[in-house]
């Protein structure tokens, strides 16, 4: 596994991640690398991975029409019963 190393962090950000860590019960490390891996970039590979489990997710249910989520969005912005 690689590693880095960064520099000039700004103290609040780092407390806001002490302080995460501290809610999840981990190490700032921990916190740490766990944000970056959920900020991963989407590279081309992944996102197609991404939109084939996708696929796959909606081949279990052919018979279904899926709602857009902007209708469903709307439906409760405005208070329509679903």
């Amino acid at each position: 596994m690689g590693q880095a190393l960064i520099r000039n962090l700004d103290d609040e950000l780092l407390a806001d991640f002490r302080w995460a860590a501290e809610q999840n019960r981990r190490s700032l490390e921990a916190e740490l690398r766990e944000a970056l891996r959920r900020a991963r970039p989407m590279t081309p590979e992944r996102r197609e991975a991404a939109l084939a489990r996708f696929a796959a997710i909606r081949a279990m249910t052919p018979d279904v029409m899926q709602t857009p989520s902007e209708a469903l969005v709307r439906e409760m912005r405005d208070g329509d019963d679903c």
